[in-house]
């Protein structure tokens, strides 16, 4: 499995030197000129998690938008409707490729205050539970997908900044449904979504009790804020009446209030990064480098899976299963040691998917029995001892996946970390509590665990927007998943099942969800055909729960020179064409 990580620089593909590949960081200005480029598909595509999203975003390619314009206006559109998962109170990263392959991504993670120690979450001496640290100020991070989609636009938009914005606003300002899985997070989520008589009054009736399913919710605070940042742009996010109610907001919470202030708002940039790219059976996969642990784990994941011959064991064998846990149980163990923000940590990103480092790994590995204990290994260039620390609780997430006439594809996850996240709100949305996915005690036998909090870092992240390539250079599948630490394992499963599987993308998605993190229990999907093959998963040395898994994928992938979307029946994702 040949690996690399790539920076502004051609990966030449062995069976396509006409394609090559690069993974840049995005220029900050210069904006695509209006493309005159000839079609390379009949039509362009979006995949959502809500079907109003992807309406929005295929409306931007009916305008003659670009994939990025339509990705935005997706995510604009999920901050009304999925209220309780993504949208402008969070952030998320955006990776996108041009037609002939060439990759670049954005960071737009939130970051911790200027005053953030690394005992954020030490309280009387004692680490916070991550129940008593979601709900308040101390868990909100400052909001990145609004200077993501600023930078973005600037690059790869074709449309006005304004026209984007028109879908959320009319949604907002003329209302929309409750869906029966809004109506289920409002349910159980109650303690954040109520959480503020602000969201309390949107959401609750006087009985205290969620809005019924079919009930037209009208946010006019919400579309108030979307038409001044759809004319002030960024600058209205970050500097003035919101960036004042965010700061207010996370200072005046009644629990856990924090220590955020306007200039930490201020200051906030959205940062282009160096994709994470590398190949599995001839394929290119490429995705989002640090602090997202998603391109990482997915490639060591598939590293150490690669001398096994997964296709010919098929879908339901159990030793196939067992190979795809042992691989993730080695991948997981690594990420909980060494993945934080690059910025402020070692993080040997190249060392952990290397060709050499992963073959070693893949070495423990028995077809015939699990490792009793599995520990992180020493990849090329870990420079700093970290402790590993177990991996935390993520939910509140969105994945959409954007394609254009002309070929640009982009695969972007946002997320506001837990089910409404931190029940704050500003401006009529809800603000994320994404501080919580750093460990929350920063040292482990008096060792510093990299993903401990600091002033003006951003937490690691299992988000893993990815692009898949053809040994013939060309697109094959662009997917990523919501789903808190299992999104690598649903990335995975998709990738495996399209190409060790030879299954649909939708097919792939559909497939059920083995989750191997670090440990000794092995989690599958409840009520799935991998139930089956628990007894023959135990009799291989595993412990094996059933478990109800947070999942949500969405994918596109080209057929035959056409665009053929995937959504998880799990969700109320779609695919629409434009």
């Amino acid at each position: 499995m040949k690996i690399r990580l790539l920076a502004a620089r051609t990966f030449a593909m062995m069976a396509a030197p006409l394609l090559a590949g690069a993974c840049a960081a995005v220029p900050a200005q210069a904006p695509q000129p209006a493309s005159s480029a000839p079609a390379l598909y009949p039509d362009g595509m979006v995949s959502a998690a809500d079907p109003r999203a992807a309406d929005a975003g295929a409306a931007m390619l009916r305008q003659g938008g670009s994939a990025t314009d339509a990705a935005i206006a997706t995510m604009l559109a999920l901050t009304v409707v999925e209220p309780q998962s993504s949208g402008i109170g969070g952030g998320g990263f955006y990776v996108t490729a041009d037609a002939a392959g060439h990759v670049s991504t954005i960071d737009g993670r939130e970051t911790a205050p200027a005053s953030a120690t690394q005992d954020w979450f030490v309280k009387d001496g004692k680490v916070l539970t991550f129940a008593e640290a979601v709900p308040g100020g101390t868990s909100i991070g400052v909001p990145g997908n609004l200077a993501l989609a600023a930078r973005a636009h600037a690059a790869h938009g074709k449309l006005a900044w304004k026209a984007l914005f028109a879908p959320a606003i009319a949604l907002a300002k003329n209302g929309f449904e409750v869906t029966p899985r809004l109506y289920g997070m409002l349910k159980t989520s109650s303690n954040t979504a109520a959480f503020t008589p602000a969201g309390k009054a949107l959401f609750y009736g006087a009985d205290g009790n969620p809005r019924p399913v079919g009930t037209r919710i009208v946010n006019t605070a919400l579309a108030a804020t979307l038409e001044k940042l759809a004319s002030g742009g960024r600058p209205a996010f970050y500097a003035g009446a919101n960036a004042a109610a965010v700061a207010a907001a996370a200072r005046s919470a009644p629990i856990n209030p924090s220590s955020m202030t306007q200039a930490d708002i201020a200051s906030y940039v959205a940062k282009p990064r160096d994709a994470v790219c590398g190949t599995y059976r001839g394929y290119r996969i490429c995705g989002m480098g640090p602090p997202s642990s998603g391109a990482t784990t997915v490639l060591a994941t598939l590293g150490a899976l690669e001398r096994f011959d997964i296709g010919k064991l098929g879908p339901d064998s159990p030793v196939a299963w067992h190979l795809i846990a042992e691989s993730m149980r080695l991948a997981y163990a690594d990420r909980a040691k060494y993945l934080a923000d690059a910025d402020f940590e070692s993080v040997p990103v190249a060392g952990l998917v290397d060709k050499g480092y992963l073959a070693s790994r893949s070495a423990l590995i028995d077809p015939a029995r699990t490792i009793p204990a599995v520990d992180a290994g020493t990849p090329p260039g870990a420079k700093t001892a970290y402790a590993p620390a177990p991996a935390q609780v993520e939910n509140g997430t969105s994945h959409f996946v954007t394609v254009d006439r002309a070929g640009n594809v982009v695969t972007y996850t946002s997320t506001i970390e837990s089910p409404f996240g931190s029940g704050m709100m500003a401006g009529g949305y809800y603000l994320n509590n994404e501080l919580t996915d750093f460990d929350m005690a920063p040292t482990v036998g008096g060792v510093p665990v990299a993903n401990r909090p600091g002033p003006g870092k951003r937490p690691r992240s299992s988000m893993a927007p990815t692009l898949v390539y053809g040994p013939d250079g060309a697109l094959r599948l662009a997917v990523g998943a919501a789903g808190g630490a299992t999104i690598p394992a649903q990335v995975l499963r998709a990738i495996i099942g399209v190409i060790d599987w030879n299954l649909s993308a939708q097919a792939a998605i559909d497939l059920p969800v083995l989750f191997a993190p670090t440990g000794d229990t092995v989690f599958v999907e409840k009520g799935s055909r991998l139930e089956a093959l628990i007894p023959a998963l135990t009799q291989l040395g595993h412990k094996v729960m059933p478990r109800e898994l947070p999942l949500k994928a969405n994918a596109i992938e080209v057929v035959g020179g056409r665009l053929v979307g995937a959504a998880d029946p799990r969700s109320e994702g779609r695919a629409v064409a434009e």
